[in-house]
């Protein structure tokens, strides 16, 4: 796990913007520390002034885009005039993520991109798989009458983590000539889903509510990560 060694915040963050453009690029594997001591134009040594290693950066670098990528999908529900309802928070996280390729390889855990960390026994993302952030968002909307109550949660979450996962993976398997304009796919996904999961008295201020707290959890939830990286 990393070690922060250094307090050069600014240094810290090249490393990590070149990082990500590079294995997003080239993938986990086939990127060095020294590829990104070049590309953040530092020397190789001072990279492990901020990282113990290649795994440790990494590491810094996931947290710090879901990071990025949790207040970016928080803003826009902010901006939404019906972000309460689940139809403006499921495109919004969609919006969100198509903002970031990086973001998009992880969520579909992209072979290519990920390479060999994702097998790794005790990587990052066997560490989350605990918190089932999705089904625990469903069930929460549910109990304040925001989502309908007649469907199992667990089901919900699972529809909506292959639809997210569909939206970036589609162009795998589908002409790119055949697929309509994204945002067009993202608006029509958000009218779907409120049309079959939004009660017509759901409480938008309800649903603002619940995402406050998920959001909450979420960044305390990656602020213990941190901590634990840097023990």
């Amino acid at each position: 796990m990393s070690t922060a060694k250094s307090e050069n915040e600014a240094r810290e963050q090249r490393i990590l913007d070149a990082a990500s453009d590079l294995i997003v690029h080239y993938g986990f594997d086939k990127t060095t520390v020294s590829d990104i001591a070049r590309e953040a134009g530092i020397s190789k040594g001072a990279i492990y002034l901020h990282f113990d290693s290649k795994d440790a950066l990494f590491e810094s670098l996931l947290i710090r885009e879901m990071q990025a990528y949790t207040e970016r999908w928080f803003d826009l529900i902010e901006k939404d005039e019906y972000g309460g309802t689940i139809g403006s928070m499921y495109k919004n996280t969609l919006y969100a993520l198509n903002a970031s390729e990086f973001m998009a390889a992880v969520f579909k855990q992209d072979s290519r991109v990920m390479g060999s960390y994702v097998r790794k026994p005790d990587n990052f993302f066997r560490q989350q798989q605990e918190h089932d952030t999705r089904f625990a968002f469903v069930k929460m909307m549910q109990d304040a009458g925001v989502i309908r109550q007649d469907m199992d949660a667990r089901v919900i979450a699972h529809i909506m983590d292959m639809l997210a996962y569909g939206l970036v993976s589609m162009d795998e398997v589908k002409k790119e000539e055949h697929i309509p304009p994204t945002d067009d796919i993202i608006e029509g996904i958000a009218t779907i889903m409120d049309a079959a999961l939004t009660p017509p008295d759901a409480d938008k201020e309800a649903g603002i509510a619940i995402l406050h707290q998920i959001i909450s959890a979420a960044k305390l939830q990656m602020q213990q990560q941190n901590e634990t990286n840097e023990e």
